[in-house]
């Protein structure tokens, strides 16, 4: 193990704000570190300085001689025209002499990060693609410490487990700041916080990021039992104080001089202890009693001449949380436009309930005008916006979403990807939502926020379409997922482990098939439903309301602090409760099945 790079008491600001100081912090060729903090805390701006795109206020950065650095930006800029192996190739090439080499080098890494042709031009590329050709034009420098900056940023599920894959067998040292809490936990072996929560400016803890959570809580439980027991002994100093102490011995004045210390040391642990303001998420629901908001049959859609799903049966009701899952391309946007209304299926019908009333976050933020103030995009009729039928003013509506009152005024283009995404996420809760749809709403989100969010639409009583690569978020909020393969499959999981074996299963070499081809045979037909089934079906709504009446007394019961006293009593509700939640599940499936065959 040898030290690649040493910072001592780095300060850097923003204007008048700072977004850290004094950090010192070392990184060795045996750490694959993970850089998390909340938006504002500096992170791409460290990485920057790292790489010596950016200058510190001060402090100084002491890099191992001979050191090779690689960087990967937010935003990937490439030559206009340039093909996939002329922007890798270019990234390392000094000279004729070593041209052909470093094209057949290049051509190696393309194809091991999966493109099948390397004369593409940049231009004709998607997000997700031209991600991947930055992160080849990066390790063809060979770097000792890669620096990545939202690398998973663009990556559809495929990309994300391929960047895994290589960055978990990687024979150099990287320093990446990522969301993604799984991609963190599979790659890392070390996470570093920043924040001003903490006394050094950062919090570092060795292992994954599940193993970083724990030393968190320890940290900061310690750190406000801290402020708890400094707050006693400065209450007993100010009484003190108050008795009218005389100041003429030379204890007293040390006394005196003692109690002021302990003030402001009581100061600044409450400014750190109250760090971690998290925004509030509450969706507004409609509270609609159908049970049938939006019914798919048998639905195909095709563009460009390629199916992209085929007889896709589909019923959203209040409760049901389904969150889609497929490559770039593979009809999940299209799916979308299907629900809302945008787009019409090829063949099948979709039926919306009377009075619909859909709320749609746009992954493209097309609804945000990048002209117009933080103001007016919260408040766009005044300066008071309503929710839940309440009156506040608009400065109030922002600090629940952690913006200052002096960004009131700065348009919204000023403002970073994460404080735009919150623009939306205040928008829509002002909305009541049968159906509540959302298109990547992770992008550019701070941890405390995604764990907000989630919490939120784990309560949204309404029908939610969830569209992310967040495995986390999948499976901490989704009861259901639905894949799409692009080539007119759907699928149907109870959660991405099961998606995930799947995806094994069929990657599997298939066994040998005899030499002579079967010959083809029409598909059996559906057998029709049985009277029993048709009385099944007709009774289906009312037996999971009951179903999901009991789920709900179940979970009360667990929230109740009675329950939560007694550890025997409430390890019984929580099996019961999982149990009523897995008959709901079974019940939704059951009727999409009777639906389809109907």
């Amino acid at each position: 193990m040898s030290l690649l790079l040493t910072c001592q008491s780095l300060s850097k600001s923003f204007g008048t704000r700072p977004l850290f100081r004094d950090i010192s912090i070392s990184f060795d060729d045996s750490e694959r570190t993970g850089l998390i903090g909340p938006n504002g805390s500096g992170k791409s701006t460290l990485l920057k300085i790292l790489a010596g795109i950016e200058q510190p206020d001060g402090g100084d950065i002491i890099a191992r001689r001979g050191l090779k650095l690689a960087y990967l930006p937010q935003h990937d800029v490439f030559p206009p025209g340039a093909t996939a192996r002329q922007v890798v190739a270019a990234a390392v090439l000094h000279g004729h002499a070593e041209e052909h080499e470093l094209l057949v080098r290049a051509d190696v890494l393309l194809g091991k990060a999966g493109f099948g042709e390397t004369d593409v031009s940049n231009d004709a590329l998607s997000g997700g693609w031209r991600k991947r050709l930055a992160i080849v034009r990066e390790l063809i420098k060979e770097p000792d410490l890669l620096l990545l900056d939202e690398p998973t940023n663009h990556l559809d599920l495929e990309g994300i487990l391929w960047l895994e894959k290589l960055l978990s067998t990687a024979p150099f040292s990287f320093l990446l700041v990522s969301h993604d809490r799984y991609f963190l936990e599979n790659v890392t072996n070390r996470v570093v916080e920043l924040s001003r929560a903490y006394a050094d400016g950062y919090l570092s803890s060795a292992g994954g990021y599940s193993d970083f959570l724990v030393r968190r809580e320890e940290y900061l439980a310690a750190q406000a039992r801290n402020e708890q027991a400094l707050a006693s002994k400065v209450r007993r100093e100010v009484e003190w104080l108050r008795r009218g102490a005389k100041a003429r011995t030379t204890k007293a004045k040390g006394r005196i001089d003692e109690a002021g210390r302990m003030m402001g040391e009581l100061a600044e642990l409450k400014t750190r202890n109250s760090q971690g303001a998290s925004i509030e998420i509450d969706f507004n629901a409609t509270h609609r009693q159908t049970r049938k908001l939006v019914t798919c049959r048998n639905v195909t859609k095709s563009l460009g001449g390629r199916t992209l799903f085929k007889d896709l049966n589909l019923v959203l009701a209040p409760g049901m949380k389904v969150g889609l899952l497929g490559p770039n391309g593979s009809g999940k946007t299209t799916l979308i436009k299907l629900l809302t209304g945008e787009l019409s299926p090829d063949s099948g019908e979709i039926v919306r309930a009377e009075g619909l009333r859909t709320v749609l976050f746009d992954q493209a933020r097309q609804q945000l005008n990048r002209d117009e103030t933080l103001r007016r995009a919260l408040g766009p009729t005044g300066d008071n916006v309503v929710y839940r039928d309440q009156s506040m003013h608009v400065s109030g509506w922002a600090r629940r979403f952690l913006f200052r009152t002096e960004q009131l005024d700065m348009p919204v283009g000023d403002l970073s990807g994460g404080e735009q995404a919150r623009i939306l996420i205040a928008r829509l809760m002002l909305q009541p939502a049968d159906l509540l749809i959302l298109d990547e709403p992770t992008n550019d989100l701070d941890i405390p926020s995604l764990e907000v969010l989630e919490e939120s639409l784990d309560d949204f009583p309404g029908a939610l379409v969830l569209v992310t690569h967040d495995r986390f978020m999948l499976d901490r909020v989704s009861t259901e997922l639905l894949a799409l393969d692009g080539k007119g499959g759907v699928r149907s999981h109870v959660d991405y482990a099961e998606w995930q074996r799947a995806k094994d299963e069929q990657a599997r070499p298939a066994s040998k098939a005899p030499a002579k081809q079967a010959k083809a045979e029409a598909p059996p037909a559906k057998k029709r439903l049985t009277y029993m089934e048709l009385r099944e079906l007709e009774n289906m709504e009312a037996t999971i309301l009951s179903a999901e009446e009991e789920l709900h007394t179940l979970q009360a019961r667990m929230a109740d602090p009675a329950t939560m006293a007694d550890r025997h009593t409430f390890a019984d509700v929580c099996t019961r409760a999982d149990a009523a939640q897995q008959h709901v599940t079974k019940l939704y499936e059951r009727w999409q099945e009777l639906e389809a065959r109907k």
